[in-house]
């Protein structure tokens, strides 16, 4: 048996369950397998699974089993869509399968509405939800240097720390939803970034400048963000393979923008900004470079301008 919520989390007695493979999960996953967790995954498409199977990672049939099998299960999928209907809606649900005190920690970039919906549900079961999207990209899953905004009961929050430190860093930044709030507010932020940054690389070639040295300088600078070292480089390179993919971004802004949020003074919030980097991402969607990775927002700004 495993060693649920309030035991100490460690790799010789703590069952791992993770559901959502794509680029950001299987490298988070890898590194609990590395780290000496045994993992239990599920896979809808069982191909995918097998990078993770050579690792030593053991393959469910269903969420369900995959919860049933472990004391953490973290999922991290494409739209709230999706995490509704793995952890909540078919028979075969997480949420069917916790064990008491058990943690389900979801990890997808969701509506806040559906991580408190979540916790509740939880609760109910005697086991404990939290939401922990991520911010990072590719890399930042790969080298662990994830930011993981984790929110639910506080507790619970610090015992995963075990969990958390392998992918990242964990911040808690409020009860039931407010993980969910926090990224979207930052996806409100590196969208503004990479718009900004594409605009001043379309800048800076059209004045003849050396891109690479343009990058260089001012990384040194005020300009320098986290943006700039991530992606900097690979927009220079037309390198637009996905760390993230640029139709999630649709969807993190579209989060933020068409959700009416009520301030406690009942004045909506005014996302001007926002409002224009996901109406820029609608349009690179549109061209049909939904699946490329958000970097590639500066193919846009070229061909607003005839490039």
């Amino acid at each position: 048996m495993g060693t649920p919520y309030p035991n100490s989390i460690n790799p010789t007695q703590t069952r791992i369950g993770w559901i959502g493979i794509g680029v950001m999960g299987a490298a988070m996953a890898s590194r609990l397998l590395y780290a000496g967790y045994s993992v239990t995954i599920y896979a809808r498409n069982p191909s995918k699974a097998l990078p993770l199977q050579s690792l030593g990672a053991h393959v469910a049939d269903s969420p369900a089993e995959v919860a049933r099998s472990s004391d953490v299960t973290f999922t991290i999928v494409g739209h709230p869509s999706d995490v509704r209907s793995v952890v909540l809606q078919t028979p075969n649900s997480v949420l069917s399968g916790l064990n008491p005190n058990s943690v389900t920690v979801d990890m997808t970039s969701s509506h806040p509405d559906l991580a408190r919906e979540i916790f509740t549900l939880a609760r109910e079961r005697n086991c404990w939800s939290v939401d922990a999207p991520v911010s990072g990209g590719d890399i930042g899953a790969r080298d662990g240097k994830l930011a993981i905004f984790a929110a639910g009961e506080q507790a619970v929050v610090k015992w995963l720390e075990p969990l958390f430190q392998i992918l990242g860093k964990a911040t808690y930044v409020g009860q039931a939803g407010c993980g969910q709030s926090c990224k979207i507010a930052n996806q409100i932020t590196i969208g503004a970034n990479l718009i900004g940054l594409s605009e001043g690389l379309v800048f800076a070639e059209q004045a003849g400048l050396n891109l690479k040295q343009f990058v260089e300088a001012i990384k040194r600078g005020s300009a320098y963000t986290k943006a700039l070292e991530l992606f900097g480089e690979r927009m220079v390179d037309k390198d637009f393979r996905p760390g993230g993919f640029a139709e999630y971004m649709v969807k993190d802004l579209g989060m933020g923008v068409d959700i009416v949020e009520k301030s406690e003074d009942d004045k909506a919030v005014v996302l001007p900004e926002a409002s224009l980097c996901k109406q820029l991402y609608s349009s690179m969607v549109a061209n049909g470079d939904g699946k490329l990775g958000s970097q590639g927002i500066i193919s846009v700004i070229q061909r607003i301008n005839g490039l």
